[in-house]
């Protein structure tokens, strides 16, 4: 049987041609002034394929990877980047480990690094009007007694509190519940 191992066949070079591309679509600007006064400065030592550069501007130095989620890690960009599209196949961390061949442990931290890049990347949601969920878990202990969560001590406009109303439909059942 034939063993292919995906980090092999990542290219850095279109790696980081990849989040340049992402990072600057109207071009290189700096990360402190977002000025696109910006001139090139060499290669990385370590990874040739990774742009520095200095700010005319403000004068500072940055590279491809300056205040993103892939700067100051050990593991290279194409790790990063087979991680991120391993994760798009909802891959659990340890298939992940083993198709990377790194420790699991690692791939934790990539992981939860990701989720947390791309959580804070999305936009607020903001729900108003009628608001439809599939089940609603009660804490225990609250079980049939609302009133223990009024007792707590919940603030003005919280769940439970009094004087405001709460719906929830139930999809599957079609039933309806106010609070």
């Amino acid at each position: 049987m034939l063993n292919l191992n995906l980090t092999y066949l990542m290219d850095d070079a279109k790696c980081y041609e990849t989040v340049r591309q992402m990072r600057w679509k109207m071009g290189v600007c700096c990360p402190k002034c977002n000025s696109q006064s910006v001139i090139k400065r060499g290669k990385d030592e370590t990874q040739p394929e990774r742009q520095r550069y200095q700010c005319k501007s403000c004068s500072i130095h940055f590279d491809d990877l300056t205040d993103t989620i892939f700067a100051g890690h050990y593991q290279p960009l194409r790790m990063w980047l087979l991680c991120l599209y391993l994760m798009g196949l909802n891959l659990s961390n340890q298939q992940i480990a083993d198709e990377l061949d790194i420790d699991k442990d690692v791939v934790q931290d990539m992981t939860t690094q990701l989720r947390q890049g791309i959580a804070l990347s999305q936009p607020a949601v903001n729900l108003s009007g009628e608001v439809e969920c599939d089940e609603v878990y009660v804490t225990v202990g609250h079980k049939g007694n609302p009133e223990a969560v009024r007792k707590r001590g919940a603030k003005d406009g919280a769940i439970g509190s009094k004087g405001v109303g709460v719906e929830v439909r139930l999809k599957r059942k079609n039933r309806r519940f106010s609070a």
